[in-house]
């Protein structure tokens, strides 16, 4: 039996995020990722799972070694997919503004 698992849940958890930043660099190994914890190296194998079983790493073979790397094309997906939202906030917040610049020219008496 498969799990499918939600890209949004797997990208919640910070220790996951954190993986997700490191490997947006350059690939790593497992072993070279976990360094960069205070986890265990199994809990970190562990995020790591979650992250590949979401697609948002993908694992490459270099004769013995497994390298992750982020995938770029996922991650397009999600930032696709949050574009409108973040348009939404944005005008919000520039709403916000307007509205506190207005109050604070009344305060100064302008």
């Amino acid at each position: 039996m498969n799990i499918r698992r939600d890209v949004f849940q797997a990208i919640a958890d910070p220790t996951r995020r954190a993986i997700l930043s490191l490997v947006a660099l350059h690939a790593m190994t497992p072993g070279v990722i976990a360094e960069k914890f205070d986890s265990t190296r199994q809990t970190i194998s562990k995020h790591i799972q979650i992250l590949t079983e979401c697609q948002l790493l993908q694992q490459d073979q270099n004769g013995r070694e497994i390298y992750y790397q982020i995938n770029s094309k996922k991650m397009k997906e999600i930032a696709d997919w949050l574009l409108p939202f973040q348009k939404l906030w944005d005008d919000r917040f520039n709403r916000m503004d307007k509205v506190l610049e207005n109050l604070k020219q009344k305060k100064n008496g302008k």
